[in-house]
């Protein structure tokens, strides 16, 4: 158990240390602060039970910490010590959940005594967390998961029907001499923002809420059952048996429904009355169809048909189109260039007559293919953390950028490519500047190092470099190989030491990196145009 100590004053907290016995009651940890500014950021991170606080501090006073905590850490019990005999502060701490408000100088019985009443309420309703977390998993394991294996299979193959016909009549009210059906799919993908954020940490407690929600009305009715589909746990399908011509009503309904309990509607996708159960995986490819072809810009109806998908015109527009404006834009370095590309793809979008979740979806493809693409070119040396970022999900609703009413958001989609195109060009400057820095550093090292025997494979393993890469890049600035590089800075500075009659030529030659006096003086003659006596005398005579 870990408890904290908030007050400005280091004394006060070095007295609370020495007056509480904390190992008997099982407090292992003490953490401190001397604010409510600092306490706040300890109770993010570390979470303490017990929280101590003295009311008058800087920055932030004890006032403001107890609303603070109230909102943000309420299981954790507070007690208040202060010097300031206020019935307005006193109020205030039990208005915010304190347990006890004790006057300075502190008694040692009666901040013990707060102490132990504050953890004995803490253990009582962690005791009651715990009984309702195991309710929780309780409920949730009452969740029909045989229905959807067997549903879920039933829809991939017919032939799991008969063996579990007569359970299904009577459990689900699934006639045995059922002629057709019909299936639906509930879309999670264009639900309000404010839905998604609320579940977000237990998607399964929002599919099990839309299932019941759905089931209600299905089962009530005996006119069909929803489940959870199996093969795509995000998915829920419907299967409506009774009376299918006037599914697109009852789904109507149950939609009204979601938006009474949840205050959201969702999008159904729904294929046709086909045999059952022959044909069920039929209706269900139709209804999966009718959602990825359904027009995103235009909110008609929550209700998606094939026949409705097939009147919406395809676009031949593809992200592909744009590849060599972007690429330049990139190496530009510059935002505006990359602003007005990305407004360019936007303004494209926005004149289609049709944007459908399955040209999302190509468009998305295109996009991770030539980011990767980008990525490789222009920073080839990044790693899985600045990379990863910049790649959108691995779904079609990653760039179906939705706004708070869960409407497609073409603005904000051009703000996230922006973004992820901005910082590829960042990174590329940032990795040519690098690049720079470290060919002038192995210029740097050549020149101090000139007559140390030095191979570029001595320079790769110093400079935690390729050999190829060190290659490339010192001929990109330099204009000349890493070894005639070299050379030159040799043959400099033997042109120096010649001028010296004292040095005989092998002296020069080792002084300049040769071990070698015949190999010295045929790399000078070929690099200067005469030999290292003849170039001697030149130089003494002038």
């Amino acid at each position: 158990m870990k408890v904290l100590l908030v007050d400005d004053e280091k004394h006060v907290r070095d007295a609370i240390r020495l007056l509480v016995n904390w190992k008997l009651f099982g407090i292992d940890t003490i953490l401190e602060a001397q604010d409510g500014e600092a306490a706040i950021e300890i109770v993010r991170n570390e979470h303490p039970e017990i929280i101590m606080t003295d009311m008058m501090m800087p920055i932030l006073n004890g006032v403001k910490l107890l609303e603070w905590l109230h909102r943000h850490a309420p299981d954790a019990k507070t007690i208040v010590i202060s010097g300031h005999d206020d019935f307005s502060l006193l109020r205030h701490t039990v208005k915010y959940g304190g347990t006890d408000y004790i006057l300075k100088p502190i008694d040692p019985d009666q901040l013990n005594e707060a102490l132990d009443k504050a953890i004995q309420t803490w253990l009582k309703e962690e005791e009651q967390r715990h009984a309702n977390r195991e309710l929780n998993i309780e409920v949730n394991q009452f969740k029909p998961i045989y229905w959807d294996k067997l549903l879920s299979a039933l829809i991939a193959e017919p032939g799991t029907y008969e063996p579990v016909a007569d359970q299904l009549e009577r459990e689900l009210h699934l006639p045995r001499g059922v002629a057709n059906c019909r299936v639906a799919i509930l879309s999670l993908d264009t639900m309000e923002a404010s839905i998604k954020n609320k579940f977000s940490q237990n998607i399964d407690l929002l599919l099990f809420s839309l299932i019941n929600i759905c089931n209600e009305f299905l089962v009530t009715e005996q006119r069909g059952y929803a489940f959870r589909h199996l093969h795509n746990l995000h998915e829920i399908v419907l299967l409506i048996w009774s009376t299918p011509s006037t599914a697109e009503g009852l789904l109507a309904t149950i939609n009204d429904g979601i938006r009474t309990t949840l205050h959201t509607r969702v999008d159904f996708g729904i294929g046709s009355a086909h045999a059952f159960p022959q044909q069920l995986k039929l209706s269900y490819q139709e209804a999966r169809d009718a959602l990825r072809q359904r027009n995103l810009k235009s909110k008609e109806t929550w209700i998606h048909t094939t026949s409705q998908s097939a009147k919406t015109s395809q676009t031949s527009l593809t992200f592909h189109q744009y590849e060599e404006q972007i690429n330049l834009a990139i190496r530009s370095g510059n935002v505006e260039q990359i602003q007005d590309v990305v407004k360019l793809w936007i303004d494209a979008v926005k004149s289609s007559e049709t944007i459908t979740p399955e040209q999302l979806e190509h468009w998305w493809g295109e996009y991770r293919v030539m980011m990767r693409r980008w990525v490789q070119q222009f920073i080839p040396n990044s790693g899985e953390n600045e990379v990863n970022p910049l790649l959108l999900e691995e779904s079609a609703s990653s760039i179906m950028t939705l706004d708070e009413k869960g409407i497609l958001s073409l603005s904000l989609w051009q703000q996230e490519l922006t973004r992820s195109l901005v910082q590829v060009s960042k990174l590329h400057l940032e990795g040519q500047h690098k690049d720079n820095n470290v060919i002038f550093e192995i210029a740097s090292f050549l020149e101090k190092h000139y007559h140390e025997d030095i191979s570029l494979a001595d320079i790769a393993s110093r400079f935690y470099l390729s050999r190829e890469y060190i290659s490339r890049k010192f001929k990109q600035e330099f204009q000349v190989n890493l070894s005639d590089y070299l050379g030159q800075i040799r043959m400099s500075k033997a042109k120096v030491l010649l001028c010296n009659p004292n040095l005989r030529i092998s002296q020069v030659a080792e002084m300049v990196g040769y071990q070698d006096e015949k190999y010295f003086s045929k790399v000078f003659k070929k690099m200067s145009g005469m030999t290292p006596n003849e170039y001697r005398k030149t130089a003494n005579s002038i």
